[in-house]
């Protein structure tokens, strides 16, 4: 029980440490980013300012609003740069605890899953807010100042970002579920109708209410739930007749399981 004791205690420094160079690494990025705040967000907010009438602008109503914000928007750039080491530091924690073929797969889908994450905030400022925010000002009424809030500007980007480059992860996920065992390929084409419909829901859910938005999420998701199955079906070969999916484990993995083995009768005699 103790030496159980002393290694979750072990795992919790360790834990520990990585989360404190993750919060280095961002804050060494976000300081010279900080200088640089306002044509971050000067980037950030094109979309919009190229869509408004001429003389539009955005606003702040808040006094120290036109502060906040653009070092909010350094301080996310900064996470999104060093995002491949928070994920590296995530591999090397929870990698000393899979077999060796479970790495190789582990690898290759964090880096896809970053890469994918990428596309999807890359597919919402390129075609999903140029096409939105066009709607928009054509759509509004004679006479009305269409003018935002920088801050409203900001929390809608952010969440339109999260929620793009979650549904580009849908490949990831896919693959994951059917190699893990949890379904099977077939299972996922019975289900294709009701992704459907809950895609579209989804769409509803997270953007704004018209219908642009909502088929500019749910045909990609749809899309990639179908990339998704073509991937896992080639990855995770359906074993034939006579074929075992059993593979002769490694002498990593034999060493591992040695010391589960030592581990645990250490516990008894204890």
């Amino acid at each position: 029980m103790a030496e159980e004791q002393e290694t979750f205690l072990s795992h919790l420094v360790e834990l520990r440490d990585r989360l404190i160079r993750v919060l280095i690494s961002v804050g060494v990025v976000f300081v010279p980013l900080a200088f640089f705040a306002r044509e971050l967000y000067s980037v950030l907010a094109a979309p919009l300012l190229a869509t408004l009438p001429a003389g539009g602008q955005m606003i702040a109503t808040d006094v120290v609003g036109v502060f906040l914000v653009p070092m909010k928007v350094a301080l996310m750039v900064s996470f999104l740069i060093v995002l491949p080491y928070v994920l590296y530091q995530v591999w090397a924690f929870i990698a000393p605890g899979l077999y060796a073929h479970e790495k190789k797969l582990a690898m290759p889908l964090l880096a896809a899953s970053v890469l994918l994450f990428f596309i999807g905030m890359a597919f919402a400022y390129f075609a999903f807010f140029p096409m939105v925010f066009g709607f928009m000002a054509q759509f509004a009424p004679e006479g009305v100042a269409w003018m935002t809030d920088i801050e409203k500007y900001f929390s809608f980007v952010l969440t339109m970002f999260l929620a793009f480059g979650v549904t580009f992860e849908v490949p990831v996920i896919v693959i994951v579920l059917v190699k893990v065992g949890i379904v099977d390929v077939a299972k996922l084409r019975e289900w294709r109708p009701y992704v459907i419909v809950g895609a579209f829901v989804v769409g509803a859910v997270f953007t704004p209410p018209d219908v642009i938005s909502q088929f500019m999420m749910a045909v990609p998701l749809w899309l990639l739930y179908e990339l998704g199955i073509v991937l896992a079906t080639l990855i995770v070969r359906p074993a034939v007749a006579g074929e075992s999916d059993y593979r002769p484990p490694s002498d990593e993995d034999m060493d591992r399981e040695l010391d589960r083995a030592e581990q645990q009768s250490r516990d008894q005699n204890s």
